[in-house]
């Protein structure tokens, strides 16, 4: 289950929602939580937590669970906080829906909370984020966009 909170005016349509839970099942049957955010709260996300003084598209903030014994499957994964803004903005460039933008970012950060790392690996977090979004009909990935 995703665990939605909006923090915008913003309306997210529930076929938004629906969308971005079919990903996320196709990947994992874990619950993840999904905060959208303004550009000034995510800026100030970034800056507290990562010592970035900058607005980004998306965070992924997992969860840590050395203590506690759970079924792997019962773990909520952590919380992924989406910027709306640029999530729109980006999605003008792009010339594609909103939905498409939010699932990209949603599967970039949910793979991010699985222990993916595009930063360290040797192209698996790109695959795999390449391969989910082509199921449901999204051409390009953020990491492979970030590379043109």
């Amino acid at each position: 289950m995703i665990i939605f909170e909006n923090q915008t005016n913003i309306i997210i349509n529930n076929d938004v929602l629906i969308f971005l839970e079919k990903i996320k099942n196709s990947i994992c049957k874990n619950d993840v939580e999904l905060i959208i955010v303004d550009n000034n709260k995510i800026k100030e996300l970034n800056k507290t937590y990562l010592n970035k003084d900058y607005a980004t598209d998306v965070l992924s903030f997992p969860l840590n669970y050395k203590d506690i014994k759970l079924d792997s499957s019962e773990m909520i994964l952590g919380s992924i906080v989406i910027s709306i803004d640029k999530a729109i903005e980006i999605q003008d460039k792009f010339k594609h829906p909103l939905k498409y933008e939010l699932a990209i970012l949603f599967t970039h950060a949910l793979l991010h909370l699985l222990g993916y790392d595009h930063e360290t690996d040797n192209g698996e977090h790109r695959q795999k984020e390449s391969l989910i979004l082509k199921k449901f009909g999204i051409k390009n990935s953020l990491i492979d966009r970030s590379l043109i």
